[in-house]
């Protein structure tokens, strides 16, 4: 089974690593489809997408279609006749008229062992979760969500003080190495697609600014996980006489007070002591609004936090 031309799909830096697999491993990379140039940054200025920059560097044409359904796109891919198409964090759901264009199918690279965690942020919602591995899947893609029958997967451990930054950028890098291993073995025949169990399914949803609120009433460890798993986007935050406090670090700690869920148990050295409603949750570092990132050191040379005062969420 011939898979050599390749049309791909992606647009973040996720997405990276695996093109530059395919070209370094002389697959024929047809064309690059990435989202449109968009605002970006403070300053909002237009800029590529990740994916984008390194298809011209690589001198592959690009095309970033506003809707995947237009006629003229479609026609265009059409023309390639690719084997695959390659699809790692696209951003949007494939239409039926390109999943049906290579004569091989649509393999999508997801950051997840699926079943569990389909949807937009497998990385985060893995470690939100609490869950001690996580991994890459390739499948086949259907018509459905992150449903399509699995090619392989590889498995990924989670360390207790990995954020979704962290992670995310280890397995881009195994993802890229099990895709080009994958497609390999699909072209020899010796990989069979597996259909995925579908009751075992569960769900990763798009991360808002909202998801980042602490309830304090949680348990430290849910807290430390949910700080964890919101780091570096959109992050975790709280609220102390008004102002808005992301919190980008903290630690579980030993102790446990009787007292409301966001009080503040002491603020004093590099921790800021706050009651939960299973434990204490020690904040390390922290960033106000419309301020710098800093260690809670800093923060308290410069603003008095009061003990017995209650955060909140």
């Amino acid at each position: 089974m011939k898979v050599d031309k390749i049309v791909f799909m992606g647009t973040p830096d996720f997405a990276v690593p695996a093109l530059a697999a395919l070209v370094e491993d002389g697959y024929e990379v047809q064309a690059v489809v990435t989202q449109p140039d968009k605002p970006r940054g403070r300053g909002m200025v237009t800029a590529m997408s990740p994916v984008k920059e390194v298809g011209l560097r690589y001198g592959i044409k690009v095309y970033q279609p506003v809707r995947l359904e237009d006629e003229d796109f479609v026609a265009e891919i059409k023309l390639l006749a690719p084997d695959a198409i390659v699809v790692v964090a696209y951003g949007r759901i494939l239409p039926g008229k390109i999943l049906d264009i290579p004569s091989k199918g649509c393999i999508n690279v997801h950051a997840s062992l699926l079943p569990k965690y389909r949807g937009a942020a497998p990385i985060n919602w893995a470690i939100i979760n609490g869950e001690q591995e996580t991994g890459v899947t390739i499948m086949l893609m259907d018509r459905g969500m992150d449903t399509g029958p699995i090619l392989s997967t590889e498995k990924v451990l989670i360390g207790s003080d990995d954020t979704a930054g962290d992670l995310h950028d280890r397995l881009k890098h195994v993802g890229a190495g099990l895709l080009v291993r994958t497609l390999k073995l699909f072209a020899e025949g010796t990989v069979v697609p597996v259909p995925q169990d579908n009751s075992q399914a569960t769900y990763a949803p798009m991360l808002k600014k909202e998801d980042g609120r602490i309830e304090w009433k949680k348990s430290a460890v849910d807290i430390r996980n949910l700080v964890r798993g919101l780091f570096p986007w959109p992050g975790a935050y709280t609220s102390y006489r008004g102002v808005t406090l992301k919190i980008l670090n903290g630690d579980v700690l030993d102790t446990d007070k009787a007292e409301r869920p966001g009080t503040i148990i002491s603020a004093e050295g590099d921790s800021i002591d706050v009651a939960t409603g299973e434990g204490i949750f020690g904040i390390k570092e922290i960033q106000p609004a419309g301020k710098k990132r800093m260690k809670v050191t800093e923060f308290l040379r410069g603003c008095e936090i009061v003990k017995g005062e209650i955060l909140y969420g």
